[in-house]
């Protein structure tokens, strides 16, 4: 270990990419500790705190602590994401964004442009809702008269600009740092919590003998979890690859075997990250927008989006049951944007390559759709059940969901990502890497 973390540092290329990542995390972390301007922090001292549970506690478990303080980036990436999301889907729907996502390098940029002006729409909604809800919080002059307009300017501006700085962290990540940029931040953010996570199994340890054995079965399930977690997103199936001779001048080309390697989580984190943003924007709007208190309707909509401590075991499986759908239709979504079978196939073709038993061209592009299907079928409903299974520990426990269900299930697959990204780049520098 200690010989790998050396020959990463001595490439200067991968140095530079860690260094770089490492400072924009740091200059989130810092973010987040920048108050609104015309906060008045002695009001807010104590007022919105992580002890909350439902909706403000998993907002704050995403943001690193920041919407606890109301800081500018107290809305973290949801925006950002919930805009990811819209356009994705958009284009199965819409004509002209569907030709975007197939005209290469040109038509990335044009709908990365598209979702950067949802990001602002988004923030600006959940920044108006957040000012509604939160407006209390802002020194008195700004609260009524001349200044109210002030106040609202700067606190919704504040969040607008907040999230628009953070998804431009994340691209630069992405372009020059390791791993995905959104995937890092929301890594960060809740590992950010893991020591006031720490301190509420504390608090129930000191229950007595009951508490401690919560305690320990927590600890345990969460051990399976990792394990499970580790091993559907290392495993693969692996669809043998011949490629027939042929003579190119006097060389012979071909004649070996290989393998396509089709992962049984694909999609990676995303699907988590995206699921879990959709079921936050929902009860958000509806929170901030009632002060907190939503009543007929918006009772029912706001407790199927959002569980929290005491939560009724109906809303508890309506909540579990969206979640499971959303992972699951969110992995098949992402999967089919970072997998195309049909250019697999074209390029196997024109390099001579054949699955065994299969047909060159459609047949083969069917096959490899179906195995796909297959694979991601299992990976997407293992992942579902290992994010609700906290669900249900928190409806025996009564302990918070935030700290060991999306912090567990997140933080171990970006942590794999960044391992697997890091041993891509020393294989490929002839160095043995962490995995191997």
């Amino acid at each position: 270990m200690l010989q790998t973390i050396k020959n990463i540092f001595s490439v200067k290329e991968l140095r530079n990419k860690i260094i770089f990542t490492l400072f924009i995390l740091l200059l989130f972390r810092f973010g987040t500790y920048i108050t609104i301007p015309g906060i008045d922090k002695l009001a807010l001292r104590d007022a919105i705190g992580t002890g909350e549970g439902g909706i403000s506690a998993l907002v704050n478990l995403v943001s690193g602590g920041a919407f606890s303080r109301l800081s500018i980036l107290a809305l973290s990436i949801g925006p950002y994401i919930t805009a990811s999301i819209v356009l994705n889907l958009l284009q199965v729907i819409v004509p002209s964004l569907e030709r975007l996502s197939k005209e290469g390098e040109e038509g990335r940029k044009k709908l990365n442009k598209y979702t950067k002006y949802l990001t602002v729409a988004f923030a600006l909604l959940e920044g108006l809702a957040a000012y509604l809800n939160y407006k209390a919080y802002l020194l008195p002059v700004l609260q009524s008269g001349a200044g109210q307009i002030l106040g609202v300017v700067l606190f919704i501006g504040s969040l607008i600009a907040g999230t628009a700085l953070l998804s431009w962290l994340g691209d630069k990540i992405t372009e020059y740092g390791v791993g995905n940029g959104i995937s890092m931040i929301v890594f960060i953010g809740i590992v950010a919590g893991i020591s006031s996570g720490a301190e509420t199994l504390f608090e129930v340890a000191r229950g007595g003998i009951s508490g401690i054995l919560i305690v320990v079965a927590l600890i345990a399930v969460m051990l399976v979890l990792i394990t499970g977690i580790v091993f559907v997103q290392q495993a693969e199936r692996r669809i043998p690859v011949n490629y027939a001779k042929r003579v190119v001048g006097r060389k012979m080309y071909g004649g070996q075997s290989t393998h396509i390697p089709i992962k049984l989580a694909m999609a990676g984190v995303m699907p988590l990250i995206f699921a879990m943003s959709f079921m936050m924007f929902p009860s958000m709007i509806i929170s901030f927008a009632t002060k907190g208190n939503p009543q007929g309707i918006w009772s029912v909509i706001y407790n199927l989006f959002s569980v929290s401590q005491g939560s009724h075991w109906y809303y508890l499986v309506g909540y579990a049951l969206i979640y499971m759908l959303l992972i699951i239709l969110f992995t098949f979504v992402y999967t089919m944007f970072i997998v195309n079978p049909v250019e697999i196939a074209n390029n196997l073709k024109k390099n001579g390559g054949f699955i065994p038993g299969i047909r060159a061209g459609k047949t083969t592009s069917d096959y490899i759709s179906s195995v796909l299907k297959n694979i991601t079928t299992v990976g997407a409903i293992f992942l579902a059940l290992v994010a609700v299974l906290p669900i249900a520990l928190q409806g025996i426990t009564d302990i918070s969901i935030t700290f060991s269900g999306n912090s567990v299930l997140i933080a171990v697959s970006v942590a794999l990502e960044i391992l697997q990204n890091l041993e891509t780049q020393m294989v490929s520098r002839n160095y043995s890497g962490f995995l191997g």
